[in-house]
């Protein structure tokens, strides 16, 4: 009895997060602790860690130990973990717990990736039912938050079984479920199927979140409005728009929507996150990334291509500032 007292507390703290709908997802290489902070500030009600890997907290790896680094103003946060083997997440989940970081405890089964396939993790998890149960189970037997699981809908379209996994997931305690509309092989092509999304959402009785293919509000409306999900979890979509998740934030809030940023504000924003990623990162780094999230934030820029060109030679952060000088021109 209090097992399941436990369970439903937690259910109704997921519930609580997710009043606003919006959700970011965990993505490898992007969602660090700067961009978080900045989607947060738009209006973000859960951001996600990127992908942990389970055998990089049991060894200690010290850049695995930089994901979880975390600040007070982007709580509620999920931190995400990977792994094949049930023990090792079990020892992984447990020092997630003991770094106090995060406020639920998401396991990847949902990544295509082949060096993440080869340790029996992300979604070829998909391919033992049993083994999701056991895993979900181990977790939350020793969780003190709730533990959510992310799949896909399938292996491939011959194995579509979302309906079993989330069930199993459920079974096993876990208080929350995001799916990605898609199966492992479609990877991250083609359109995103609402239906394996909906199937989920009315096989379960805990909250579900919607992943794939939002990139406006018409996207969220439509996939709210036909898989009737808790929430949505916006990816891609996110990188270089974090407007898009003020217009969402304000959307579900009925306000007014605002106008979409202009070129200087867009420089602003390129200005700002990387004043963020200095924080955390060595400015060489940071400038890397820096030149893949600009070319993101002026991909809806007429004309950019000279600017896209240019960005590939940044070294300093002066040069940087330079070249964002010449989008205002």
């Amino acid at each position: 009895m209090e097992e399941k007292n436990i369970v439903n507390k937690n259910i109704e703290l997921v519930k609580e997060i997710l009043k606003n709908k919006v959700v970011v997802a965990p993505l490898a290489g992007y969602t660090n602790l700067a961009f978080r902070k900045i989607v947060k500030e738009m209006g973000a009600s859960l951001v996600f860690t990127e992908m942990v890997s389970a055998k990089g907290l049991i060894y200690e790896n010290d850049k695995t130990f930089d994901y979880l680094k975390t600040i007070s103003s982007e709580h509620p946060l999920a931190v995400q973990i990977f792994g094949g083997d049930i023990n090792e997440m079990k020892d992984a989940a447990q020092i997630v717990f003991n770094q106090g970081c995060a406020d639920i405890l998401d396991i990847n089964m949902g990544c295509p990736v082949k060096k993440v396939l080869k340790q029996e993790a992300g979604s070829k998890m998909l391919l033992d039912v049993k083994k999701i149960y056991q895993m979900v189970k181990a977790i939350v037997e020793i969780s003190p938050i709730p533990v959510s699981c992310k799949i896909r809908a399938g292996w491939d379209h011959q194995s579509i079984n979302c309906v079993e996994v989330a069930k199993a997931i459920e079974k096993a305690g876990a208080s929350m479920i995001t799916i990605h509309g898609r199966t492992r092989s479609d990877m991250y092509g083609g359109k995103v199927n609402l239906d394996f999304i909906k199937m989920v959402k009315e096989a379960v009785n805990i909250p579900v979140i919607g992943n794939g293919d939002i990139r406006s509000i018409s996207d969220a409306k439509k996939m709210l409005e036909y898989t009737k999900v808790d929430a949505i979890m916006i990816g891609r979509g996110s990188l270089g728009d974090p407007w898009l998740i003020r217009d969402l934030a304000d959307y579900f809030k009925g306000l007014k929507i605002k106008e979409k940023p202009t070129i200087e504000e867009r420089v602003e924003m390129m200005k700002y996150h990387f004043e963020e990623l200095k924080k955390i990162k060595a400015e060489y780094i940071a400038i890397l990334e820096m030149r893949s999230l600009a070319a993101w934030y002026v991909r809806t820029v007429p004309n950019n291509k000279a600017f896209k060109l240019a960005l590939n030679k940044v070294n300093t952060s002066q040069e940087f500032y330079q070249l964002l000088e010449t989008l205002k021109n």
